[in-house]
């Protein structure tokens, strides 16, 4: 018996096999010199260079990808309000979703909007997560924010069990599908980053209602090894994009320039695209990149697995 492969109807009106995602937005603004590792991080270009944030969307495009997502995951209370900007915290994420908008229509493609929430108190870092409660809250008022503008919301990066749930339940209560994205352990067991099981991981959000489950922002190695169990063990379809960074530490912090984590020179297009292959053969029918995942790798995905399909123009 071949493995469970499920076709994903995108909100924008197509369904495309395999669908794929859009890279890293973050580390492309910094790349391009748009965006630093302050308090903001990538947030910082909505303010300071907004065309830039417009461009990447449309090479995104471009280059291949059904569903961009918004540059609204840097946009959360605990980096604005140290920063003094909490009053802008709602017209900040409305306009990620604008410069979105902007970039489709730019390029006159039936692209998917994905509302992106990341985690509400630090990447890759289950042990600062708050309570349910308080967690579920803040992934609440950012929905709240997005879900006029967006197509669908992407619970991205979530490492732990209690994160995950509070921004699926938030993200849900918007009426407008969800996929929810874990971070899994860059070596060692598969686990999330905070310990739970693919399974119980699934377990716990099975009666949430979400549209997809994938895997992101870890090693391509560690989601070759997990997402077999992944698609084995849920009953929607399952998806990854991996980041192509040296492995993350375990009390990592991204407020300062010394703590970008280094980018790994092994992981070309090619050889990322093999292992999206893998992930293909094991049922996944939804990829795409995370951090460090540009332009190139996303064409270098669509030519490998959609062929000469038009990508659109502008």
């Amino acid at each position: 018996m071949g493995p469970k492969f499920r076709e994903i109807e995108l909100p924008h009106g197509v369904t495309p096999s395999p669908v794929i995602l859009d890279g890293g937005m973050g580390q492309e603004l910094i790349r391009r010199g748009a965006s630093g590792q302050g308090v903001l991080w990538s947030a910082s270009a909505l303010i300071d260079h907004p065309g830039t944030v417009v461009a990447i969307h449309e090479d995104f495009i471009r280059s291949g990808a059904d569903v961009i997502s918004t540059n609204s995951y840097a946009c959360i209370r605990n980096n604005f309000e140290p920063a003094g900007l909490q009053d802008h915290l709602g017209p900040l994420n409305q306009l990620s979703a604008e410069l979105a908008h902007r970039a489709r229509e730019k390029c006159a493609r039936p692209v998917s909007i994905a509302g992106s929430m990341g985690p509400q108190n630090g990447s890759y870092r289950p042990d600062l997560v708050g309570t349910y409660e308080e967690t579920e809250a803040l992934y609440r008022e950012q929905a709240e924010f997005l879900a006029p503008h967006v197509d669908l919301f992407i619970c991205e990066t979530l490492s732990c069990l209690t994160e995950a749930r509070a921004a699926v339940v938030a993200a849900t209560s918007t009426g407008l599908p969800v996929w929810l994205s874990w971070s899994i352990a860059d070596s060692g067991p598969t686990t999330l980053r905070g310990g739970a099981s693919i399974t119980d991981a699934w377990d716990d959000v099975l009666d949430s209602g979400v549209s997809a489950v994938l895997l992101n922002c870890s090693p391509p190695e560690a989601i070759s090894k997990a997402i077999q169990q992944l698609v084995s063990v849920s009953d929607v379809p399952a998806g990854a994009y991996a980041n192509t960074f040296l492995p993350i530490s375990e009390k990592w912090d991204y407020h300062g320039e010394e703590n970008i984590p280094a980018a790994r020179e092994d992981v070309t297009p090619q050889v990322y695209s093999d292992h999206a292959a893998d992930w293909l053969a094991a049922g996944a029918s939804i990829i795409g990149g995370c951090c460090n995942v540009g332009p190139q790798y996303i064409a270098h995905l669509h030519r490998n697995f959609r062929g000469d399909e038009k990508r659109g123009g502008g």
